[in-house]
């Protein structure tokens, strides 16, 4: 099995750590500028995928409907991860795994509304996070459970960075010959 560390994952050049830690601090702009926990574009998107979520997972159990949406929005972004770890590709595997936690605080964001419900939802249906909540006996503790997924994200965000300068960095350091697929010989 391949592991994270491995040194066969792809090179991570200079201007490609350059291009992707430019890339990172712009989206982190964007987070930090825009509605705490809703990043405007890649939220809309993100939806799509929550509320194609729902009814995929209702044709499994109506019990789990609920839980569909969450699990949509976090499916397709561990799709392209696994592909790209497949496949190597350190930079798109990171960014793959950033978007994946930065899906987290979207999350947190929808926890904390399950007391408060002011949050607009689509089609003016039931609150998920309430309803999960409710069956859960934690209502109560909303805010304290979406600070922890907060949390999460965020540092999950880091580490995707964190591990790809760590890539580059070994890679300076023990310069290793690169076969035609990338892989170190």
């Amino acid at each position: 099995m391949r592991h994270f560390s491995d040194t066969r994952w792809n090179p991570v050049p200079t201007q490609k750590l350059i291009g992707f830690l430019v890339g990172v601090a712009a989206f982190a702009v964007l987070v930090f500028k825009s509605e705490p926990g809703f990043v405007f574009v890649l939220d809309y998107a993100n939806l799509v995928f929550h509320e194609a979520g729902h009814p995929a997972v209702g044709l499994f159990s109506q019990h789990l409907e609920t839980y569909g949406g969450t699990l949509g929005q976090l499916t397709f972004p561990v799709v392209l991860a696994v592909s790209f770890w497949r496949r190597r590709e350190a930079i798109s595997f990171a960014v793959s795994v950033i978007w994946f936690f930065e899906n987290w605080l979207n999350i947190a964001r929808y926890m904390a509304d399950a007391r408060a419900k002011v949050l607009p939802l689509c089609g003016g249906g039931d609150h998920d996070w309430a309803r999960i909540f409710g069956r859960w006996n934690v209502m109560n503790n909303d805010t304290q459970i979406a600070a922890g997924v907060r949390t999460v994200g965020w540092l999950g965000m880091g580490a995707a960075c964190a591990w790809v300068v760590w890539l580059w960095w070994v890679a300076r350091k023990n310069p290793a010959p690169v076969s035609k697929v990338g892989f170190a010989n």
